[in-house]
């Protein structure tokens, strides 16, 4: 599986928590929402995170 700002964008619009944690992520450690994005992903998808198969479904569409 490989990181795709497009479709991880879409998942954090669709899940309330993601967007949540973004916000605090850019806030917290100023990072900007790239990397604060890229972040995301490594921590919630990727690896069998927990939105996984939701980021899976979104890529085939």
């Amino acid at each position: 599986m490989k990181y795709n700002k497009t479709t991880m964008l879409k998942l954090i619009n669709e899940h309330r928590a993601l967007h949540d944690e973004l916000k605090k992520l850019k806030s917290e450690m100023g990072l900007e929402k790239n990397f604060a994005v890229k972040a995301l992903y490594h921590s919630f998808v990727a690896e069998e995170g927990p939105y996984m198969k939701e980021y899976q479904d979104l890529e085939r569409l």
